[in-house]
């Protein structure tokens, strides 16, 4: 994986604690150009990427996620933000497939969680902070969330953190086989046809959501 932080420190906590995970950290990035580069250098299975990079420390790390995501939809890419952003988070979101995620900082110091992450977008799925979902459930009104039981906004929250439906039924002590039930029910309601593929059905709530 790459690793592509401007602060020299984080990035080097990041680097031993995903080496002490079984991580491999194939290459280090201080600005932008340096990740684009290092990505064709080296084609790693995830990128680790702080939203805010050098020159401007503005959004240059989750633009240059964005365009390699757009020449190479196949790119694993993990944003780091110090606060919620959720227009980035769209932005990384917006072009479609896995692999994808945008968490806070602060989630770091939960290192089984945030190693979750790490490993879940590499592997193709999705991986959204809590405290974005929860802005994005709660921005619209009169909406056909409205319809949703506060036990499947609950569920929809898990689901567009990237969990699947195992997960979600240990986090709420519930059967696999309910999970399923309230999934089908929130994709009746929401009018998104229910789709196996979990990070297909996070992007395609997230996608109505922000639509």
């Amino acid at each position: 994986m790459i690793v592509a932080e401007d602060s020299v420190l984080l990035r080097a906590g990041l680097v031993r604690l995903l080496g002490e995970h079984g991580m491999e950290v194939v290459a280090e990035a201080g600005d932008a150009a340096a990740l684009l580069a290092e990505w064709e250098r080296h084609r790693p299975d995830v990128c680790v990427v702080d939203v805010r990079m050098p020159p401007t420390f503005t959004d240059e790390g989750v633009r240059a996620a964005v365009e390699l995501r757009g020449r190479h939809p196949d790119a694993a890419i993990l944003v780091l933000s110090q606060y919620v952003e959720e227009r980035y988070a769209g932005e990384l979101l917006s072009g479609g497939g896995g692999g994808v995620g945008y968490l806070l900082k602060d989630r770091v110091a939960d290192v089984g969680e945030f190693v979750d992450a790490v490993r879940r977008v590499a592997g193709g799925g999705t991986a959204l902070d809590p405290e974005v979902v929860a802005q994005i459930l709660t921005r619209r009104r009169h909406s056909p969330l409205d319809e949703l039981t506060p036990r499947e906004r609950e569920v929809l929250g898990l689901v567009a953190e990237g969990r699947s439906n195992g997960a979600i039924a240990k986090a709420l002590v519930v059967t696999e086989g309910a999970v399923e039930k309230h999934i089908s029910s929130i994709m009746g309601k929401l009018g998104l046809p229910p789709d196996e593929d979990a990070h297909r059905r996070v992007l395609a709530v997230l996608a109505w959501l922000e639509g």
